[in-house]
């Protein structure tokens, strides 16, 4: 095997864009090889702010190839016959084998092909790879129609510690590369990665690989904190970014002025966080932020980082200056002050302003109380006020703030606690690892905010298709989806977003109408957008419940019952997933299939009889026919109860009784009477087992 080694040197990748592209860079450069004959083995790759790269161990040559060609019949049409020696290489047909079978004589082309040098090979992929990675954003550099996420720099393509001069937009591949701009410049000239890697972490001063140095950076930063007597403020997001900003990550302790601390701590922490990528610490025995926070920067610095920390502490000083100024204007008035400037801020030129979505999550959370157990006046007064801090100048700059200062504003004006906390988390979930809101007028207005989202833009058509989605409606589906199994509420889908669209239209909401409605007609375009939403709630429903490993077809085969209620249809779901999983759901459900298929045969000759059947003239008959009467009852009883489980079991019962028949009775008996007493208890099987779900839409 020989040693391959490339590297991509450029001016500076994004750090979210770093992880994703060394994986490509694997991907792709392994795929393109193997698809050339190479096995690729021992293949490592790394990522960093200024490099990709890439080694692994392949043969020295691909391997030769060997095959036969069958070609057409002795006799053939000369077209054909000249089809077959263009693809099979052949100069005449005389080079073919002429070979006998059953039908006569036919024509064999033996192809050798000698395998290819990796170099050429290598050569081939390496522009193939790079001129069709798949950035998310790229640049041309000079003349070149070629696209990188920033200028090229430089490459090395090695094979055996010899250079493959691959050319990839207007850079010829060699083996020399530079380190860290300040502590290792070099040139280094490298011959194996394993001089690579020690010539760049050595005098290069370049840690390769992103684990190693967010490792290092998590560890360093908690050494230091536990020195002063603090902790890190752990965030894994931010650790995997700042990973990807520093070649040599040096970790620093920097101070801030300890009067900021009377800001909320959210602003303190995303001020560091997403403005200028710090850590923050708290004391370890209280909990409390503290007036520090931890800097990586990308040198050693001659005076142990003094230098650095102040100058990031002017930095932060000014942002959280920024932070307490907009926070002391927005005191200046109550949260509820806000609320009509609501309407200087468009949601939607068909939907309104942000003040009209806020009177409609008013009015439908008010109906939605009863439903999870919410008081009905604080549920309203919640949604009145949800939206509220987006007007703030605090929210304004800081957007990921919505609801967490309205939350904060109204507590400090003494507000009820359940009122503030449904302020925040009326956004839950903002994202799958988010959690989900639990207390009743959180869940009310949570609710309520993500119906009328879905409801107003199903009323004016702007759905997502394909893989657009404008107005995040698939996350605001999931949300809800996730709410409602999170808590297991009990709601009819239909109904509810019934109510969101009389909501919708009702005129002068914000003068005190509730959104009860009054006899719940609507036309049939209507009719047919919220049977839509409906469908694309099942969609997401199918998705989430997939994400957790369970079957499609099964979630189609109780959704066919008509049923929309999410949690009884996800309960139904899980028991039947579990009872298929066993040895008589297994046969029953090929009984059924078996059933099911005659009866099809049956009704396209229109011979299915009607009406109910007896207890027939066989004693297998009889049996499977008292088997379903029983089961009949049971099921239905289980159901009423919804305990899907007991259904199950009950359904279960048939298995022996319906095997037993099909291998004792005679279907298409020559007595009509008997022929169609049985066609009628094969429906009945259909019938009883429909109760639970459309067995017809699962798969086996």
């Amino acid at each position: 095997m020989a040693e391959f080694l490339f590297e991509i040197f450029c001016e500076e990748i994004p750090a979210r864009m770093q992880k994703r592209a060394g994986e490509d860079l694997r991907k792709l450069l392994t795929e393109g090889l193997g698809k050339a004959g190479l096995t690729v083995e021992d293949g490592h790759h790394w990522a960093g702010p200024r490099r990709l790269g890439f080694k692994a161990d392949i043969p020295a040559k691909s391997p030769d190839i060997s095959d036969e060609r069958k070609g057409p019949r002795v006799g053939a049409p000369e077209q054909a016959l000249a089809g077959f020696m263009k693809a099979a290489g052949l100069s005449g047909i005389s080079e073919a084998e002429i070979r006998d079978d059953k039908k006569g004589q036919f024509y064999v082309a033996k192809i050798e092909k000698p395998g290819r040098a990796s170099e050429d090979i290598i050569a081939q992929v390496v522009p193939e790879v790079m001129n069709n990675f798949p950035w998310p954003k790229s640049m041309k550099s000079g003349t070149s129609a070629f696209r990188w996420v920033r200028p090229l720099q430089s490459l090395i393509c090695l094979l055996d510690g010899k250079v493959i001069p691959v050319e990839v937009g207007g850079v010829t591949a060699g083996n020399s590369t530079e380190g860290h701009r300040q502590h290792g410049r070099g040139p280094f000239t490298v011959k194996s990665y394993a001089d690579y890697k020690k010539q760049l972490e050595g005098k290069g001063h370049v840690l390769l690989d992103m684990d190693v140095r967010r490792d290092k950076i998590a560890a360093d930063a908690r050494k230091l904190c536990a020195d002063a007597g603090m902790e890190l403020v752990e965030d894994e997001g931010l650790l995997n970014e700042v990973a990807g900003l520093a070649e040599w990550p040096v970790v620093i302790l920097g101070d801030m002025d300890p009067s900021f601390l009377e800001l909320p701590g959210e602003v303190i922490r995303l001020s560091m966080r997403d403005h200028q990528k710090y850590f923050a610490v708290r004391d370890s025995e209280t909990g409390v932020l503290a007036p520090n926070f931890i800097v990586v920067a990308n040198q050693v610095a001659p005076d142990g980082g003094k230098a650095i920390a102040a100058g990031n502490s002017r930095v932060l000083s000014a942002r959280l200056s920024d932070g307490k100024f907009f926070q002391s204007e927005d005191a200046k008035q109550k949260l509820e002050d806000y609320y009509d400037k609501l309407g200087t801020v468009v949601f939607h030129k068909k939907l309104g302003s942000i003040k009209d979505k806020a009177q409609r999550v008013e009015a439908l959370a008010r109906e939605l109380a009863d439903n999870v157990g919410a008081n009905a006046d604080k549920t309203a007064l919640a949604a009145h006020l949800a939206k509220c801090d987006l007007v703030t100048q605090t929210v304004i700059e800081f957007t990921s703030l919505q609801g967490q200062i309205g939350r904060l504003m109204y507590e400090k004006e003494g507000g009820d606690a359940d009122v503030a906390l449904a302020i925040e988390e009326h956004y839950k979930p903002a994202g799958q690892s988010d959690s989900v809101p639990s207390k009743p007028i959180s869940l009310a207005v949570a609710l309520a905010d993500k119906i009328d989202t879905l409801v107003g833009f199903w009323a004016i058509d702007e759905r997502p298709t394909g893989s657009k989605d404008p107005f995040g409606l698939r996350r605001s589906a999931l949300g809800l989806v996730r709410i409602i199994l999170g808590n297991k509420l009990r709601l009819d889908l239909s109904k509810e977003f019934l109510k969101g669209w009389a909501v919708m239209e009702m005129e002068n909401i914000g003068d005190g109408e509730t959104g009860r409605l009054s006899d719940g007609v609507i036309s049939g375009d209507e009719k047919s957008a919220l049977e839509n939403l409906v469908s694309f709630m099942i969609d997401r429903l199918k998705v989430h419940l997939r994400d957790q490993g369970v079957r499609h077809d099964l979630i189609d085969a109780v959704f066919a019952l008509g049923q929309d209620d999410l949690v009884a249809i996800v309960d139904r779901v899980e028991a039947l997933q579990s009872f298929l999983a066993t040895d008589d759901g297994e046969n029953l459900l090929a009984g059924y299939k078996r059933a099911a298929n005659i009866l099809k045969a049956e009704a396209k000759k229109g011979d299915l009889p009607d009406g109910a059947p007896n207890k027939g003239t066989q004693a297998e008959e009889t049996a499977l026919y008292e088997a379903l009467s029983r089961a009949k009852a049971e099921i239905d009883a289980a159901l009423e109860k919804e305990a899907y489980s007991q259904a199950m079991s009950a359904l279960s019962v048939l298995r022996k009784p319906i095997d037993t028949f099909f291998d004792e009775v005679t279907v298409n008996a020559d007595v009509p009477a008997e022929r169609e007493n049985r066609l009628r208890l094969l429906k009945e099987i259909r019938d009883t087992a429909g109760r639970i779900a459309d067995f017809e839409a699962i798969e086996g």
